[in-house]
């Protein structure tokens, strides 16, 4: 949850800032971007991500808690269906604010939030590929190395067996480099 502001509120009230910040967060929804102040920008960034994250879990309880906070059914049913499936891949970062300069009347810094709609880079779906990947090669891993274990317990006696065996053949292979390297010096 976003650490509460310091300060005035927007509005004045309690009651007034609330609506204020559902009302941008359905015209950020309906028009994908909206251009207001920076104060008010930075206040809707995470109440709006925080909705795109309902959106994103989809269920009937999610639905209606946005519901609670957005009246209009038809920007709830874009929210759920377009923006939740754009935004389907991205962990957070569902917002960007982009300062644009002030106001001609009261010289009051503006800025544009939108919503962030383009697909990943390249490279983090690759480095997702590559982590998802790893992900399911783990459990493969652990169960290989608990079927050695088990070889291990099983084969003691194998090994006593195998070792001297495993020693000529290391003498052996000593042996051939020593040849061979004995035949380059004569060339």
């Amino acid at each position: 949850m976003p650490t509460p502001t310091k300060g005035p509120r927007l509005g004045g009230g309690p009651a007034h800032e609330r609506l204020m910040l559902a009302n941008l967060a359905a015209s950020l929804f309906e028009h994908k971007r909206i251009t207001t102040t920076v104060t008010k920008a930075k206040r809707l960034k995470p109440y709006a991500e925080r909705l795109v994250t309902f959106a994103k879990r989809g269920d009937l309880a999610s639905r209606r808690r946005v519901l609670g906070l957005i009246s209009n059914k038809g920007i709830v049913h874009e929210l759920f269906t377009d923006i939740a499936q754009a935004v389907e891949n991205r962990e957070g970062g569902y917002t960007r604010i982009t300062k644009i300069g002030n106001r001609k009347g009261d010289n009051a810094p503006m800025a544009v939030i939108e919503l962030v709609l383009e697909p990943l880079s390249p490279k983090q779906a690759v480095v997702a590929e590559a982590t998802q990947a790893a992900e399911k090669a783990a459990p493969v891993a652990e169960e290989a190395a608990a079927e050695e274990v088990v070889e291990t317990e099983e084969a003691p006696e194998a090994a006593a067996e195998e070792a001297p065996a495993a020693e000529e053949a290391a003498e052996a292979a000593a042996a051939e480099e020593a040849a061979e390297e004995a035949a380059k010096d004569e060339k």
